[in-house]
């Protein structure tokens, strides 16, 4: 079965403060997106990388060949207005059957247990959307006074989110709305059944300052790990 990873780093990243999009920051001496590409190329080599890049930072995303396994499958595309286009531009390069991973370029931390979690569970019912469960309070706003919901309920969505390409290419030849949130929306819109898999708290989307902190103490941890076996 034909493995894609859609990773979708088309933003800009301003929350950082930074003079260029977030997913070029380095961390611990590589960028971000370097991080992210080869979880991926770990879990399956033979996978399809399309990495979708703001037009003017195509560049940039060049210069990261040269921190990755020279055998790694990567084409460039170039992001749209929103991320429904931005992965709708990466679906349009997909020519043949397989399962697709869309995957925020940001979460860095991606295991390869969770994308192959997430390959299998696509493999068998079509589609897997990590998710966890809410750790805070919930409150749902309605005008000026807000109310108590069960956060038992809530699930915090993450990404890869994976399907079948016979569910998730068809669900994206339509125009963008803007309850188009993820592409969980947007099947479900096509009128297909999602389902969730569970997701991995580390599996944070780096989107401030702070999150760089986390993200390098965590693959300190990883590899402390790693090196007392």
């Amino acid at each position: 079965m034909r493995k894609y990873a859609v990773i979708v780093a088309g933003g800009s990243g301003l929350r950082m403060g930074a003079d260029k999009p977030k997913q070029f920051l380095l961390l611990r001496g590589k960028p971000i997106l370097y991080y992210t590409i080869n979880q991926f190329f770990k879990a399956y080599p033979e996978i399809q990388v399309l990495l979708v890049l703001p037009k003017d930072f195509l560049k940039e995303g060049q210069g990261l060949l040269k921190e990755l396994d020279a055998s790694i499958d990567l084409r460039f595309v170039t992001g749209g207005a929103t991320r429904f286009h931005s992965v709708q531009n990466g679906l349009n390069c997909i020519k043949e059957p397989g399962i697709v991973f869309v995957h925020d370029g940001v979460r860095c931390l991606i295991t390869e247990n969770l994308i192959k979690a997430c390959y299998e569970q696509a493999l068998a019912i079509g589609s897997a959307i990590p998710a966890v469960a809410a750790t805070d309070s919930i409150r749902l706003v309605q005008g000026d006074t807000s109310q108590i919901a069960d956060r038992n309920l809530v699930r915090i969505i993450q990404t890869p989110q994976t399907f079948q390409t016979s569910l998730l290419l068809p669900a994206f030849d339509t125009e963008y709305v803007a309850s188009f949130t993820d592409e969980a929306t947007v099947v479900e819109a096509s009128g297909k059944m999602i389902h969730l898999i569970e997701g991995d708290y580390n599996n944070i989307k780096i989107t401030r300052p702070v999150d760089l902190l986390i993200a390098e103490n965590i693959l300190k941890q990883r590899e402390s790990d790693s090196n007392k076996f």
